[in-house]
C-alpha cells in the first residue's frame, strides 16, 4: 500500500460498513485512542446500565434483585452473549471471576483429567499470567511440571507426556497470531487437550473455537469487549468436556444445589460447575453495555477492518518513519495478526510518552516495543492517518528527547 493523502482514507471510512458504531463509545475530543487492546474506550450506554443496577436495582429493590433482576442468572446470560463473538454455542461459555482465576481453573481440571500425563505445554514469552499459573498449577499438582517451546516448534514438541497445551491466540507483544485450527489438531492427535487464551483475540479478530475443534479457553472483558477496567472474564468448555472436567476451585456458586446449603460439594450441571464466587453484578452490567456494542455487527467485518486499519498503519509507519528506525515486530502477513501493530525502538517508553502528549495513546512493553490497538467498532481510518502523521513529526522534531518522557510510570 502505498501511503494515501487524507481524503482518501476519508472515502474509506464512509465506506466503512462499522462507521455508524463509533457513536456507541464516548471519546474524549481531540485524542486518538490507540490502546482498546489494553482497556477499551467507555460504552456510551455503560453509565446508565451501571446507575440502574446501582440506584434501581441495588437501591431499591435490594437482594430481590437476585431473582426479579436476574442477577443470579448474569454469568450464564453474559457468556451466551460472548458465545458467537468467539465460535462457540451458547452454553459452552460462562462469565466468571478474573482470566488468572479461570486459568487455574481450567489448567488444574485439564490435568486432573490427564492423570498418566505430567507436563503443561506453552511458549517462553507467553503472556505472563498465563505462566505464572502455570508455574503454580505445577507446584500444587505433584509431578507436573511446566515446558516451554517456541511456537513454531510447538506441534512437533506435543508428546504423550502433554497433558494441556496452554497457548495465547493473539500474542500480547507482537500481535502474532497462532493457526488455532492446525495446533488443535496437533494436540489432539498426541492424546493432549488445549487450551487457548483469547484476551486479544475476543472482539477483535474472527474467533471459531467450535469449527476447530478447540477444547478449552478464557479471556478477559475490559479489551475489545468494552467491559470497564477489571471487568469480569470469560471462560469456555467444548460441550463434551463439561461433565468430565472439575473445577479445582468448588466454591457455593459451582454446586448443584447451592440453595441446599449441604455440607458437601456436588458440582452443577454444564458451565455453571465453573462458577467459584458471587458474581461481580456491577461489573457485569458495565460488560453487558459493552456487548450491547456488537449489535448488528459480524465478526468477519471486525476483522476485515483490522486487517484494513493494521495494513495502513504499518504502511504509514514505513513509509512516512524511514528515518525514526523503528523495527516492525507484528507479522506482515495480516492474516497471521491480530489488531494491534508492534514496532520495536530503542527509546520506545520515551516515544510512547511522548505520543501521549501529543494526543496519540498507545503503549509500550518491555523492553523496546511501541504498541498501538486498533480497536474495529470505534477507530477510523482517518485517525490511523493522523496518529501516522502526529508520529512522524515527534520523530522528526525529536520531541521525544524531552528528559520529563523518561520518567517510568507505575502502569506502562
Amino acid at each position: 500500500m502505498n501511503w494515501p493523502d487524507l481524503a482518501t482514507v476519508q472515502a474509506m471510512d464512509m465506506a466503512d460498513p462499522l462507521r455508524a458504531c463509533r457513536a456507541r463509545f464516548t471519546l474524549p475530543e481531540g485524542l486518538i485512542y490507540l490502546d482498546g487492546n489494553s482497556l477499551g474506550a467507555l460504552p456510551r450506554d455503560a453509565p446508565a446500565r451501571v446507575a440502574a443496577a446501582v440506584e434501581e436495582q441495588w437501591g431499591s429493590d435490594l437482594i430481590a434483585s437476585w431473582n426479579k433482576h436476574g442477577w443470579i442468572e448474569a454469568p450464564a446470560r453474559l457468556g451466551a452473549r460472548i458465545a458467537p463473538l468467539i465460535g462457540a454455542g451458547e452454553d459452552e461459555v460462562i462469565v466468571a471471576d478474573s482470566t488468572s482465576a479461570n486459568l487455574f481453573k481450567l489448567i488444574t481440571a485439564a490435568c486432573l483429567a490427564q492423570p498418566g500425563r505430567t507436563t503443561i505445554l506453552t511458549e517462553p514469552g507467553n503472556f505472563p499470567t498465563d505462566l505464572y499459573i502455570a508455574q503454580g498449577v505445577a507446584e500444587v499438582l505433584p509431578g507436573r511440571r511446566v515446558r516451554t517451546v517456541p511456537a513454531g516448534e510447538m506441534a512437533a514438541a506435543i508428546d504423550g507426556n502433554t497433558a494441556v497445551v496452554v497457548l495465547t491466540h493473539v500474542h500480547y507483544k507482537t500481535g502474532a497470531k497462532l493457526d488455532m485450527a492446525s495446533l488443535t489438531a496437533a494436540a489432539h492427535a498426541a492424546g493432549a487437550l488445549i487450551l487457548w487464551d483469547l484476551s486479544h483475540s475476543a472482539g477483535g479478530v474472527e474467533v471459531d473455537l467450535g469449527g476447530c475443534d478447540a477444547d478449552l479457553a478464557v479471556g478477559c472483558g475490559y479489551k475489545y469487549l468494552n467491559g470497564g477496567p477489571g471487568a469480569p472474564a470469560f471462560l469456555y468448555v467444548a460441550r463434551r468436556w463439561q461433565e468430565r472436567l472439575r473445577s479445582p476451585l468448588t466454591g457455593w456458586m459451582g454446586h448443584k444445589t447451592p440453595f441446599d446449603f449441604g455440607d458437601d460439594y456436588a458440582p452443577a450441571e454444564g458451565m455453571k460447575r465453573f462458577l467459584c464466587g458471587t458474581p461481580p453484578i456491577l461489573g457485569m452490567a458495565a460488560l453487558d453495555a459493552g456487548l450491547d456494542s456488537f449489535a448488528g455487527v459480524t465478526m468477519a467485518e471486525v476483522t476485515a477492518k483490522s486487517r484494513s486499519l493494521s495494513e495502513l498503519l504499518i504502511a504509514g509507519i514505513e513509509q512516512r518513519c524511514g528515518e525514526a528506525r523503528f523495527t516492525l515486530v507484528t507479522p506482515r502477513d495480516p492474516a497471521a495478526r491480530g489488531s494491534h501493530v508492534s514496532v520495536a525502538h530503542e527509546h520506545a517508553w520515551e516515544i510512547c510518552q511522548a505520543l501521549i502528549a501529543h494526543g496519540v495513546v498507545g503503549d509500550f512493553r518491555a523492553p523496546n516495543v511501541l504498541r498501538l490497538g486498533l480497536t474495529p467498532l470505534y477507530t477510523s481510518h482517518e485517525d490511523v492517518w493522523r496518529a501516522v502523521e502526529i508520529i512522524a513529526a515527534v520523530m522528526e522534531a525529536g520531541a521525544w528527547r524531552d528528559p520529563a518522557y523518561a520518567a517510568r510510570a507505575a502502569v506502562t
